[in-house]
């Protein structure tokens, strides 16, 4: 038992280490996705990157009404975000009912200031659709097509983005 004991310890050790180079790393990850994002979209600006980069996925990843087989009352959401003054993000909410003839508009405002810019989203099991929730008190910020990695891809772009405004 001594014997199996101080193996299980002395491999937890180099996962451990593992773990602390991976937090060394993280910053340089970051640096190489942003200008991952700069060079994809042809600017210098990080702010506009991560803008472009998070409406493009908006829009790749929107719950539209072909989706929504069996749905009583089908209907595109589409969105798109702004930055507007500063510390502040403005997502604009537009959905079109199924011939495309009903459309409403709806404009949220999100202050960054404070917050934490971790964007959390859930993708249930039965559901047709994942939910980024608001960093500012956890309620439902956008809906997509559920995709658990189009949800985490946004998520992180829209984390970017915020820490970004949040810089000033």
């Amino acid at each position: 038992m001594a014997v199996f004991l101080g193996a299980a310890l002395s491999a937890a050790v180099p996962v451990l280490a593992a773990a602390d180079d991976k937090g060394a790393l993280q910053g340089a990850e970051q640096a190489a996705y942003l200008e991952e994002l700069k060079r994809l979209y042809l600017t210098g600006n990080e702010r506009q990157a991560l803008l472009t980069h998070t409406n493009a996925l908006l829009e790749t990843y929107a719950l539209r009404a072909g989706y929504q087989v069996g749905q009583a009352q089908r209907q595109d959401l589409l969105y798109r975000f702004e930055v507007g003054n500063a510390g502040d993000l403005i997502l604009r909410e537009e959905s079109r009912g199924q011939q495309g003839t009903a459309i409403s508009v709806r404009n949220q405002r999100v202050s960054v200031f404070g917050i934490d810019p971790f964007i959390r989203y859930e993708c249930p099991t039965g559901g047709i659709r994942c939910v980024l929730l608001n960093p500012v008190d956890g309620s439902q910020l956008l809906s997509i097509v559920r995709d658990h990695q189009g949800a985490g891809e946004l998520a992180k772009a829209l984390s970017f983005l915020i820490r970004n405004v949040q810089k000033g």
